[in-house]
């Protein structure tokens, strides 16, 4: 099941590439490790393929399949919810630092205990233990408090994902966002590699902020949650 784009399949993609090294499984079937997060994927919809999915659903938690078109429930596990995202690329330059965007910095594993704390809190997409190590991470603190936070997660050829975009409650409305996703893109450019990120598709507030910043609508993707 080759995808036409990388990103038609971003989890087979991400899990048979450039990312492989996080991967479990066989050729049938992969889950990414579990500290880094909870995504799995088939090679196909067969029934040997999908036994080998079933098989990866963790005992104690959930499995997320994400793919262009809707995946069937696999054998053995059961649906906890579907979801539908909107797949967005970044085609031009990107976006200039503005007048008085606070100091970024860059955030590391001394960071993880309040990166994890941010992410409880903003819901950004799936957190493990190990998630702040996916790449580069930045961050804008204030008197010592992480404040806002944004990263990479996915990386096909050619293409990385912005992900982990958190701000505190009441600090939302600063510009921070917009300032971090900037700043991510830009590294992101700067290593010839062209943005990619993914927003629930009925998220209109975000998905304005991200075409402001030069985002567009590639597709929808399909978001299938399932447990033992």
């Amino acid at each position: 099941m080759t995808p036409a784009h990388p990103l038609d399949r971003p989890i087979w993609t991400m899990l048979t590439g450039r990312q492989a090294h996080l991967a479990e499984g066989g050729d049938r079937a992969k889950r990414i490790d579990r500290g880094y997060g909870v995504f799995g994927v088939a090679a196909d919809t067969g029934a040997e393929a999908q036994a080998a999915l079933a098989a990866l659903v963790p005992d104690d938690g959930e499995l997320w399949i994400v793919e262009g078109e809707p995946w069937p429930v696999p054998a053995g596990a059961r649906e906890v919810k579907r979801a539908v995202l909107a797949q967005m690329v970044a085609d031009g330059p990107p976006p200039e630092p503005r007048d008085g965007e606070p100091p970024i910095v860059a955030l590391g594993e001394g960071d993880a205990a309040e990166m994890a704390a941010l992410a409880d809190h903003a819901r950004p997409g799936p957190w493990g233990p190990a998630t702040h190590r996916y790449g580069p991470f930045f961050g804008i603190r204030e008197n010592g408090r992480l404040l806002a936070m944004a990263g990479q997660r996915i990386l096909v050829p050619g293409m990385a994902e912005v992900s982990g975009v958190s701000t505190w409650a009441d600090c939302r409305g600063r510009g921070l966002a917009r300032a971090l996703i900037g700043h991510v893109m830009r590294a992101m450019v700067a290593r010839g590699e062209q943005p990619f990120l993914h927003s629930y598709a009925d998220n209109e507030g975000a998905i304005g902020l991200y075409e402001s910043l030069g985002f567009r609508i590639r597709r929808e993707v399909h978001v299938l949650v399932v447990a033992k």
